[in-house]
């Protein structure tokens, strides 16, 4: 069965837009395309390095695919990843089932993405590695069907953009399973399941009256 792993470059308040390039996904006026380059150094190139290692195939929602498309196939052989991303499969999210894919070893998920999706996940193949793909996450993350996430968190807050995790992830503890400290500040984390979610408190076991008081005062 394959895993389904999330690799993502994430800023402080959990954005993920456009970390390449100003050209890269301007919409929604974001201003700040570009990003993670000023941070990426030899430790992240070896970060990045360990995440394509193992045998994997590319999940694309369509709007990463065609950045990828305009890119990877373009670079060259002195750049490993774009040869490597030529062989693999490429699985594509598009609300255009239709669409023809002009880049070798492409090909969409049709019109039930999470059936097809699923259908992958239960496949004897190499696990299924996703980039950037913001909307196409949230639809994962709805279902429960992301079961590792590579978090890179750069020391940079951008106030607005599109996020790793919007409204409707399924509720679940995660566990941390390395970390690594780039030169440039940036936390490089492995997280898998964690199980549910355990609660605790620290409050009093029998709450004092302002307690009480504030508790009628919530809305």
């Amino acid at each position: 069965m394959r895993k389904i792993i999330t690799g993502a470059f994430v800023s402080l308040d959990g954005i993920m837009q456009a970390p390449g390039g100003p050209q890269e996904d301007p919409t929604g006026g974001f201003e700040y395309g570009g990003w993670a380059a000023p941070y990426f150094d030899g430790a992240m190139g070896e970060a990045v390095g360990e995440i394509f290692a193992e045998p994997f195939d590319l999940l694309l929602g369509r709007k990463t695919y065609d950045i990828f498309a305009a890119h990877w196939p373009y670079v060259g052989s002195d750049d490993p990843i774009g040869p490597l991303f030529d062989r693999i499969t490429k699985y594509v999210a598009t609300r255009n089932p239709d669409l023809k894919l002009d880049w070798q070893n492409s090909q969409t998920l049709g019109t039930d993405v999470v059936a097809a999706v699923t259908k992958l996940k239960g496949e004897a193949a190499p696990n299924l590695l996703t980039q950037g793909s913001t909307e196409f996450l949230q639809t994962l993350f709805r279902n429960d069907l992301v079961d590792e996430l590579y978090i890179s968190f750069f020391p940079i807050v951008l106030g607005k953009g599109k996020k790793l995790f919007g409204h409707g992830a399924v509720p679940g503890a995660l566990k941390l399973v390395s970390s690594r400290v780039s030169g440039s500040g940036v936390t490089v984390n492995k997280y898998v399941r964690g199980g549910d979610i355990v609660t605790g408190s620290f409050e009093f076991e029998q709450p004092t009256e302002a307690e009480l008081e504030r508790r009628k005062n919530l809305t």
